[in-house]
């Protein structure tokens, strides 16, 4: 097997035989397999994944989820069941056209020194507002705050040999941040640019809520730097304390100033408790992440196969 395409979809009934028509178009003479992940989809997506698969049974496999699990665990399913020498991850949108996986797999049999080919997305004029400059500013933060270089507006759409793919599958942790984990096994990486095309049905999920979240669980994910910056403000806001403790001391030393205490230590207890939660905060949401992986729960669960012969994989 040639090639291994991963198409995560949640509600995507109206781009599933879209996708697949243009990926055979752009693959002719070429061996491959498209392996479908249902994420939970609440349309008809599932119906049309096995009349798909009913029609090409050569080419279409179907991972359908027991429930919703998120495109982090669908691509992971995804890459435990593929079995071509390259690996490609695509998304069910029709966003990403598919006529680039020639230009990938081209640029990975011309240059055996590169690993992976991941595609940038192109500048477009529609990228502006408060979202566009959201996005911009977290791979500045996150670069910042983490060991790991992350390429600006590189996305999950690439194409990598074996060795990449058994990385990632080594990497089980439940709470995923593929961008993080591409970045952090390293290998040699070519980005190459590519135009996003309007979307063909339906509505994407993944609003401000959940850039939002996905940011966040990224940031969590491969930084401690927070942890450190919670303790260095503890110490700043300690030593603001005392600097304003000798002011007031020194005032009502030197100048026999009078004035009502109530508000000052008002304040400096507000601003001390908004400190400690905010401290509190952070070490939270990294205990929360120590507490779901320590339960080992798997990253997926799958209800039903279609085109495997081997057991279910959790």
């Amino acid at each position: 097997m040639k090639l291994s395409i991963i198409v995560p979809c949640k509600n995507e009934e109206g781009n599933v035989v879209g996708i697949y028509d243009k990926i055979v178009s752009a693959l002719k003479g070429i061996k491959f397999e498209i392996i479908y992940i249902d994420d939970g989809s609440t349309d008809g997506t599932l119906a049309k994944l096995k009349s798909l698969f009913n029609k090409d049974m050569i080419h279409v496999k179907v991972l359908s989820f027991s429930r919703n699990f998120k495109k982090e665990a669908a691509m992971y399913a995804g890459l435990q069941h593929a079995s071509g020498d390259y690996t490609c991850i695509i998304d069910g949108d029709l966003q990403q056209n598919p006529q680039y996986l020639v230009d990938m797999m081209k640029y990975l049999d011309e240059n055996e020194e590169y690993d992976e080919v991941a595609m940038v997305m192109k500048q477009r004029k529609a990228d502006t507002g408060f979202m566009a400059f959201c996005k911009k500013r977290f791979y500045k933060i996150i670069e910042k705050m983490s060991d790991i270089h992350f390429e600006n507006a590189a996305s999950d759409f690439r194409m990598f040999r074996k060795n990449v793919r058994d990385a990632i599958i080594s990497m089980s942790e439940y709470n995923r941040f593929s961008k993080g984990i591409f970045a952090w096994i390293g290998f040699n990486v070519k980005y190459l640019p590519y135009d996003v095309e309007p979307r063909q049905s339906g509505k994407s999920s993944f609003g401000f809520k959940a850039s939002l979240s996905y940011a966040i669980d990224g940031i969590l994910a491969f930084s401690t730097k927070p942890l450190t910056f919670s303790f260095g403000l503890g110490f700043l806001s300690l030593f603001a304390f005392f600097v304003y403790l000798i002011i007031l001391l020194v005032q009502l030393i030197a100048f026999d100033l009078t004035f009502s205490t109530s508000y000052v230590i008002i304040l400096l207890i507000l601003l001390l408790a908004g400190l400690q939660f905010f401290v509190l905060g952070f070490i939270g949401q990294y205990m929360s992440k120590m507490y779901l992986e320590v339960k080992n729960r798997p990253v997926y669960i799958i209800k039903e196969k279609l085109g495997f012969n081997d057991e279910t994989i959790l």
